[in-house]
């Protein structure tokens, strides 16, 4: 911080009227001080800036990312189930660092950058390199092929999502977020591994190719989905809205892979059912 200090105005009276300039400098001289007044900048102390970080919210961070590279590594060993099941753990986490920053008030650039790169790992990378392990590489160089596609979408998404925070509007995403694509292809993998939906095995590859270059081309259109992000835990919520949490989580128990990539399949067209309806009624959905 920057303080100013006035010093010494000087009485040009007493200099002479009829002098020239060079002259009345010479008796101000003479006088003591050369100027009218004289600002001094003095540099007050400032406190070393803190350069810690907050280690709630990023331990949330760090444990997502575990959850995507052991997914990684699963998938590198043929427990796809696992691997899938891992990304749907880091999608918890993930939804958990934000909002604990939030409630706890320890949000920082750092925390955001951070999120962003493990969001990268989780829901980029790990999703793509599973699918491809589990069935793209059985299409040769389309698999490969679809998997980048993916992948490259959640780049951009993410690089999109960083440079826009302060634009769009909070309630709703630009794009699929990349936590529901990865989930998305999560579900899929972990519900046609444990056999339970009735698709040839020559098909599966094929449908996890549409899956992959859906989603991948979804997280960087323009369609808006639901965040979420108005939803406020601490406010009193309608009695209705308790019953349709019990029954997600019956739901869920019941029978977890089929519950759980029927819900992201529903949320990944929201998007689209949004714009149609905007583009059908004139109006904006809100």
């Amino acid at each position: 911080m920057t303080t100013f200090r006035r010093r010494g105005r000087l009485d040009r009276s007493r200099l002479s009227r009829t002098r020239t300039q060079s002259t009345q400098d010479e008796w101000a001289e003479e006088l003591g001080d050369p100027l009218d007044y004289e600002v001094e900048a003095t540099h007050a102390r400032t406190r070393p800036r803190n350069k810690g970080i907050y280690l709630l919210p990023n331990a949330f961070t760090t444990a997502a990312l575990f959850s995507g590279f052991f997914a990684i590594v699963n998938a590198m060993n043929d427990q796809f189930q696992i691997a899938a099941i891992a990304i749907f753990a880091s999608l918890v986490l993930d939804g958990m660092d934000g909002r604990v920053a939030r409630m706890t008030n320890t949000q920082s650039a750092f925390g955001e950058q951070y999120d962003s790169l493990a969001d990268m790992v989780s829901f980029g990378v790990a999703p793509a390199l599973v699918a491809y392990e589990w069935a793209l590489k059985d299409l040769g160089k389309w698999g490969w092929l679809a998997a980048f596609t993916y992948c490259a979408g959640a780049a951009l998404r993410l690089a999109r999502f960083n440079v826009n925070t302060g634009v769009v509007d909070k309630k709703f995403f630009q794009g699929l977020p990349s936590p529901a694509a990865g989930s998305l292809i999560a579900g899929f993998i972990w519900l046609a591994d444990d056999n339970k939906i009735p698709v040839r095995d020559t098909a599966i590859p094929w449908i996890t190719f549409f899956i992959a270059v859906y989603a991948g081309l979804t997280m960087v259109s323009n369609a808006r989905f639901y965040s979420g992000k108005a939803l406020d835990v601490r406010y009193r919520v309608p009695f209705g809205v308790m019953v349709l949490l019990i029954l997600t989580f019956v739901l869920i128990s019941s029978n977890p892979p089929l519950t759980l990539f029927g819900l992201f399949v529903v949320y990944s067209i929201s998007g689209y059912v949004v714009w149609a309806w905007e583009r059908l009624s004139g109006k904006r959905f809100s």
